[in-house]
């Protein structure tokens, strides 16, 4: 009777290999955007509970007025996010035209019926509810932007075809947004729109010239109003001596990230939300956050946009459809970009504008859209190629959740 060989003991995977495995998979974008987008709403929720409480008590008699309003928007966005993921691409395409006149007749509506919050008019009240409707202006860019550019981008060849019509009818919804004084919303508009048109790979002499009459006009709009000059001051030292005024909200921010040093004070134990802090849980949340909870969650939200970044940056390059990666790369320039902006100010990189942190501050109308735009994203993302397969191929839950019962190993019985 012939010897039996020994069998090789198998290899053993060590966990490098499989993380590795994993971000290899067409479907690493979507978790990584899924992982992310919930975990930053959770702690925005909670972190909008902890620095509303004190001004939600004191102004509307219940410290869970604003939290509540949170919550019920958060509860209403993933539905919504849901349904948008299930959309498929040619709706989106098809969508373009009527999101845009409706976005459109959104900013037309707040300029003759609006509310002034803090010297800007961009708020209505419909049903009892405050929005802000050039939060969806934003989502109605994107699509109807990439589904032109789409179209287009054989003829950018000639770059009269790439900047027609995108300039004019972006210039359009900039010019409706300032005409409500909000420069930071229009500022967003603006770097939106020059990285879908990045994305789609328009030509660079239109980014020079479009780039210049955007600073020139920025540079116009900023010198001609006394609050963002001081702003500005601020910025750059020039209002050191004054901090009872303009400094006032940056200065306390600083002082809250200072005072939170490695661990924090704990959760809900913020000094600043006691009338220190204008704006604790909208454009100044961040502070809170590290006030609160230290360097250690600074660092985890700034983690959890990175992971974000990153999935949208694989989308981008495993689409195969052009309108997915334009309008992919303009929703990453969105969310990053505006968090960017919101982070930067609170630390003192850059000048206070007004814009709040996506998925994180206090805001109905922004977290809706982000939600929706994000659950655009995540459709696409289980569209791109060998996502299908890679879905189909692994065990629903309920099957890996007997995985691990006795008795299920090894296909066996008891």
């Amino acid at each position: 009777m012939p010897a039996r060989t020994a069998e090789p003991p198998p290899v053993a995977v060590g966990p490098f290999r499989v993380w590795t495995a994993r971000l290899e998979s067409p479907l690493a974008g979507y978790y990584l955007v899924l992982g992310s987008t919930i975990a930053l709403v959770g702690l925005g929720l909670v972190m909008v509970l902890s620095s509303s409480s004190v001004e939600s008590l004191r102004e509307l008699h219940s410290s869970y007025t604003i939290f509540a309003k949170q919550a019920m928007f958060a509860a209403a966005g993933l539905p919504l996010a849901v349904a948008a993921a299930l959309l498929p691409t040619r709706v989106w395409k098809a969508l373009a035209w009527p999101l845009l006149a409706l976005g459109v007749a959104a900013l037309l509506f707040v300029l003759v019926a609006g509310r002034t919050v803090n010297g800007n008019q961009n708020w209505v009240n419909i049903a009892g509810l405050t929005l802000q409707p050039s939060e969806a202006v934003k989502l109605s860019l994107v699509v109807w932007v990439a589904a032109v550019l789409e179209r287009k981008r054989p003829l950018f060849d000639r770059p009269v075809h790439a900047a027609v019509p995108v300039l004019p009818v972006a210039g359009l919804l900039v010019a409706l947004v300032l005409a409500g004084h909000d420069l930071g919303t229009a500022l967003v508009l603006m770097g939106l729109v020059a990285a879908l048109m990045f994305t789609a790979g328009a030509p660079l002499r239109i980014f020079v010239v479009s780039g210049v009459v955007a600073a020139f006009a920025v540079f116009v709009l900023v010198t001609s109003s006394p609050n963002r000059m001081d702003r500005l001051a601020v910025w750059t030292g020039g209002d050191a001596g004054d901090p009872q005024g303009t400094r006032w909200q940056p200065l306390h921010a600083l002082w809250a990230l200072a005072s939170g040093g490695w661990w924090g004070l704990g959760l809900g134990e913020s000094r600043q939300k006691w009338f220190w802090l204008p704006e604790a849980h909208n454009d100044f949340i961040f502070a809170i956050i590290g006030e609160e909870l230290g360097l250690v969650g600074t660092l985890a939200v700034l983690a959890l946009l990175a992971l974000l970044a990153i999935g949208l940056f694989r989308l981008v390059l495993a689409a195969d459809d052009v309108f997915v990666k334009i309008a992919t790369g303009g929703v990453l320039a969105w969310v990053l970009g505006q968090a960017l902006v919101n982070i930067g100010a609170v630390v003192g990189l850059l000048p206070v504008i007004g814009v709040p942190l996506p998925l994180v501050s206090s805001g109905g109308s922004a977290l809706v859209t982000t939600l929706i735009a994000l659950g655009m994203v995540l459709g696409f993302a289980r569209r791109v190629p060998g996502a299908a397969e890679a879905l189909a191929s692994r065990p629903s839950v309920v099957a890996r959740s007997l995985a691990v019962l006795p008795g299920r190993r090894n296909g066996g019985g008891g």
